[in-house]
């Protein structure tokens, strides 16, 4: 892994790639840090954390696009699968190697809270706190486009659907006020999922009957569930999403409290995003 990683960092500083991200990145928050608090005077710095968040939809396609797509085009992607290194080390090793790019560029955003702290009055545990959210949803967000650039072997098309994708989380609360909460909608979402998840084990196991036991199973659910409170599915739509919303976590961070709960989260969603991905390398390689 240790071999995968340090390749992969030494190819966003042998390419433009890792500069353009730290470019992009340091110019916009730059950009906000004079305008909210140079020429205000202001001291409330997490605030400025929580104000360029939308800096992630544009700088992370580019930080990950290339991971594994540029290996798909370029057929090295073989080499790798047929030597000793796992795909789960391939994987993690990608990932580490992005986030490193990512924690050095946010690293030198330390700079703007230290011009703070000499002349104002800094909130350090705050601050601490917004950082390390900051960093967290960092991580999610690449999980995201690693995840999308093993599904394909164009680093602008990796580019345009994580766009899309980090868009989508970006705007899950706004999306949430406006999904249908009644009933009948919650109903059709749970079942959504169930055949979702049963269409996921079918093509695991590639057996129609582990598919039909898990459709039954779902159905009977969700009709016990009506059954036993039928108001149980009012508002499933915008709690689901509002469950998976990653920048509703980060206030806690904002506040400078770690909530373990908040933590936990970011890591596992982390987690089953590059779970993902290895299983998807895992059926390209045996097929």
């Amino acid at each position: 892994m240790f071999a995968i990683f340090k390749r992969e960092l030494m190819g966003y500083y042998q390419t433009p790639i890792g500069y353009v991200f730290m470019g992009l990145f340091l110019l916009i928050s730059g950009f906000f840090f004079a305008y909210n608090h140079l020429f205000t005077g202001s001291a409330y710095y997490s605030s400025f954390l929580g104000s360029i968040f939308f800096i992630f939809i544009f700088a992370i396609p580019l930080l990950t696009m290339r991971s594994i797509s540029e290996e798909r085009r370029q057929k090295t992607d073989q080499l790798l699968l047929t030597s000793p290194v796992s795909i789960s080390d391939i994987v993690i090793g990608k990932f580490l190697a992005a986030s490193s790019v990512f924690f050095v560029t946010l690293l030198v955003t330390v700079l703007y809270a230290v011009v703070v702290g000499t002349y104002g009055d800094l909130a350090v545990a705050q601050t601490a706190g917004a950082y390390i959210g900051f960093f967290l949803l960092g991580l999610c967000f690449i999980a995201i486009g690693i995840l999308i650039s093993a599904l394909t072997e164009n680093q602008v098309t990796a580019a345009f659907f994580t766009f899309f994708s980090l868009l989508f989380v970006w705007l899950i609360n706004l999306v949430k006020q406006v999904v249908p909460a009644d009933n009948l909608s919650g109903i059709i979402f749970a079942a959504a999922l169930g055949v979702a998840l049963s269409a996921y084990l079918f093509f695991n196991t590639r057996s129609w009957i582990v598919g039909g036991i898990a459709v039954i199973v779902s159905a009977i659910i969700i009709v016990l569930l009506a059954l036993i409170d039928h108001t149980v599915y009012t508002g499933l739509i915008g709690n689901a999403l509002g469950w998976i919303s990653l920048l509703d976590r980060y206030n806690s961070f904002n506040l400078g409290i770690l909530k373990l709960d908040a933590v936990v989260f970011y890591l596992s969603f982390c987690a089953v995003f590059l779970f993902i991905t290895i299983r998807v390398i895992e059926k390209r390689r045996w097929t």
